[in-house]
């Protein structure tokens, strides 16, 4: 997942949870990661979470019926996000300095397991594979990457992570520091009126004449 959609997730997944979860988990799973507010215990969940999608696909691998691919497609999304959102739970338990130490061991554990079911989901070769292939591989690729998170250094992975969140406040403050002064300044604004005003042709002085009617001059 690239820097900016692993902010872009940290953002709705701190800020607001229900919306950032409600298109990946179920109304009762939303309610459960609700009430655990614990990092560790939490990220449980969500492993649980995203091997429960899996033993979806598999049982849906089992039965050649016509729209299965549809479904599978759709577990395969549901389950990358889930397993983005474990790596944005252990980033912002970083960030929070809580505690985290176990964690890494976990997610190693579910996920060594996971990426083999998947791999063998595209050995397999399933017939309808072109229709899920690229949810497939995005679903490979997260679970590699989340792999590979889970080996770093707890303490490495923090300050990165912590570098991180400061870059962006920065450039937000950047963002919005140019956006200030990209305003325009009222009394700028008068004389830009004023400017354009003294452009304009010199309006005729108003006449009583009727059209074509010169006036006298011996008057």
């Amino acid at each position: 997942m690239t820097d900016y959609i692993r902010l872009f997730v940290i953002v709705l997944v701190l800020a607001i949870p229900a919306f950032a979860q409600k298109d990946f988990l179920t109304n009762s799973e939303i309610e459960q990661i609700r009430e655990v507010q614990e990092p560790v215990a939490r990220i449980k969940l969500y492993l649980l979470f995203a091997k429960q999608r899996l033993d979806q696909v598999q049982s849906l691998m089992a039965k050649d019926r016509a729209g299965r691919s549809g479904e599978i497609r759709q577990l395969l999304q549901d389950y990358t996000s889930i397993v983005d959102a474990i790596d944005t739970v252990s980033d912002d338990a970083l960030v929070r300095k809580n505690d985290v130490t176990t964690a890494p061991a976990f997610i190693a554990d579910g996920e060594k397991k996971f990426l083999d079911q998947l791999q063998k989901i595209q050995s397999s070769a399933p017939h309808d594979l072109a229709m899920y292939d690229f949810d497939l591989k995005e679903a490979l690729a997260a679970t590699s990457d989340s792999l590979d998170l889970s080996k770093e250094d707890l303490t490495t992975r923090g300050q990165n992570v912590n570098l991180k969140v400061e870059e962006d406040k920065k450039k937000v403050a950047t963002v919005n520091a140019d956006e200030r002064q990209g305003a325009k300044d009222p009394a700028a604004d008068k004389a830009e009126a004023a400017a354009a005003d003294a452009a304009k042709p010199a309006r005729q002085a108003p006449t009583l004449y009727r059209p074509g009617e010169k006036p006298d001059d011996n008057k």
